[in-house]
């Protein structure tokens, strides 16, 4: 989409219409002529913005609320609430537009989806050789997440963190207080004895089988829900399979109903749902000015915002950060950020395989979300995790479930200017991660299904990643705080921040106990000087 500048936006932009999804919305030229399609400008003024409602956004509101600090954030998608038997979240088995922003590249899990406009949870970007997933929504990724919430090793974390970040503090404090607002907690083995949970105890089943180690990986959920499912009390969302898109009956504990939440009750917090950032610039007086579009839920405009603050915090996922940053930096609007700005992008070396096994009976109806995994940590250089996860219902069975996996790579990506684009396009190398998928998860995965099955590798038909990671990364941009070096005020605290993977876990635990340890000392060194 074309990014709206300061001219732009001072004389009133104006945009040409709605657009189907996969196409961008273009904005009217500034000039004499009227223009029939005119939309309000409005400024304002604010303590703190935050780009982003995900974990990073979420844990930053919070902890600076409670420090007495008055903070705006800024979710380019809508609220999503949840309750028993609601219809919030689109099913898999049943595409709409909610299910992808309106933007986005037409396609999910590599599947043309077409589908009417709307501020959807997912957008796919493809780069080249790539295509990352992000999230759109108040609680950002944590909607859409199967809630896989693991904490790396010792000696994985201080393989590959910053020795400076501290493992022994982050697990005594900060990974412990993530645990604690997202009320962890791994399936009860009354529900993992269900019939639904067949795929759970035959994938545990084979992973012992190939002498492989087997946990329960704890979950953001109340699974009381899950289990009152199964009784009948309301209508299924776990128990089938159908919340890879998010859980209609609540019960898990994501971001927008624990760290947004209890910042909205301090009443220093404003949530501004539907402004989408289009650019960030640098102030002649050093302060910072975000340029927003207010939309509605086909993706309309509605108004233009110019915001002014003095502390800006960059949190809208590794993708959205980096390509502000990247715009930003490339067109002069913020000038002299770090040389290895876009650079150190990884994608955390996702795997995504579909299992089947005509001699296995997995079910057509599979709960979930996750309950198993094997992680396979005892090399810190080559560790990897696979985990089972429930295949949506769609009225047959299939004799299929699916097997994600993840793990070290060091292979990086990068993201380029394209000025034509105008926008940070990323590129990324054709063989990347080969090393630790064909050399680790593929073999474990083949152990697992065994000389019955067939796992078909979707990463080889599309390349893609539901977990970026870098782009502005620790050491290289930013300070193990998320300050961007040389850029008082302005803070990166989302997966953009982290180097390129988390361990050989999905990353959200380690973006929020990383935000948390951030935050702790930002609030302890920086409230009343740069904030």
């Amino acid at each position: 989409m074309s990014i709206i500048t300061r001219r732009t936006f001072l004389a009133g932009a104006a945009t040409i219409g709605a657009t189907l999804a996969g196409s961008s919305a273009a904005y009217a030229s500034t000039g004499t002529a009227a223009r029939a399609n005119r939309v309000p400008l409005t400024r304002e003024e604010h303590r703190v913005v935050v780009i982003g409602s995900g974990f990073g956004g979420g844990v930053s509101a919070l902890r600076l609320a409670e420090a007495g600090v008055p903070v705006t954030i800024l979710e380019r998608g809508k609220r999503w609430p949840t309750g028993p038997d609601a219809t919030t979240f689109p099913r898999v088995d049943a595409p709409d537009g909610r299910m992808l922003w309106f933007r986005s590249a037409p396609e999910l899990f590599g599947r043309p989806v077409m589908v009417e406009p709307h501020t959807g949870l997912v957008e796919a970007v493809v780069g080249q050789n790539m295509t990352a997933v992000c999230a759109a929504g108040v609680g950002g990724g944590s909607l859409v997440y199967q809630g896989m919430s693991l904490q790396p090793s010792e000696e994985v974390f201080n393989t590959h963190f910053p020795n400076e970040l501290d493992w022994t503090t982050m697990n005594r404090v900060h990974y412990p207080r993530v645990s604690r607002m997202l009320g962890l907690a791994t399936a009860p083995d009354e529900l993992v004895s269900h019939p639904n949970y067949a795929a759970a105890r035959i994938f545990a089943e084979r992973v012992k089988q190939a002498g492989l180690p087997l946990d329960k990986i704890p979950m953001p959920i109340d699974w009381d829900y899950a289990l009152a499912e199964l009784r009948g009390e309301m209508a299924p969302s776990y128990t089938d399979g159908s919340g890879a898109l998010g859980v209609n009956n609540g019960g898990k504990h994501s971001v927008d109903v624990t760290y947004i939440a209890a910042a909205e009750a301090t009443g220093l917090v404003t949530v501004q749902a539907q402004h989408e950032v289009k650019d960030i610039e640098r102030a002649s007086d050093g302060r910072w000015t975000v340029y927003v579009d207010r939309i509605d839920t086909s993706g309309k405009l509605l108004e233009n915002k110019i915001l002014t603050t003095d502390t800006l915090i960059l949190a809208a996922g590794s993708l959205n950060t980096t390509r502000l940053l990247v715009r930003a930096s490339q067109k002069g609007q913020i000038p002299d950020l770090p040389d290895d700005l876009g650079r150190n992008w990884g994608s955390n070396a996702d795997r995504i395989y579909l299992w089947s096994d005509m001699r296995e009976d997995f079910g057509a109806l599979q709960g979930g979300p996750v309950v198993y995994g094997s992680k396979n940590w005892d090399d810190p250089n080559t560790a990897f995790t696979v985990i089972q996860a429930s295949i949506p219902a769609i009225g047959l069975n299939t004799r299929s479930t699916v097997l994600v996996g993840y793990g070290i790579s060091d292979s990086r990506g990068s993201f380029v200017y394209d000025s034509a684009a105008d926008d940070a396009i990323l590129h990324w190398p054709r063989d990347g991660d080969a090393a630790i998928q064909n050399g680790h998860i593929d073999p474990m995965v083949r152990r697992i299904v065994g000389n019955t099955g067939v796992a078909t590798d979707t990463n080889a038909i599309v390349p893609s990643t539901w977990h970026p990671l870098g782009g502005a990364s620790m050491g290289r941009v930013c300070d193990l705080d998320g300050r961007v070096h040389g850029q008082r005020g302005l803070y990166v605290l989302d997966g953009a921040l982290l180097p390129g993977q988390s361990g050989a876990c999905n990353p959200s635990m380690t973006i929020a106990a990383v935000a948390e340890r951030a935050l702790d000392n930002i609030v302890a060194k920086d409230v009343g000087a740069s904030i």
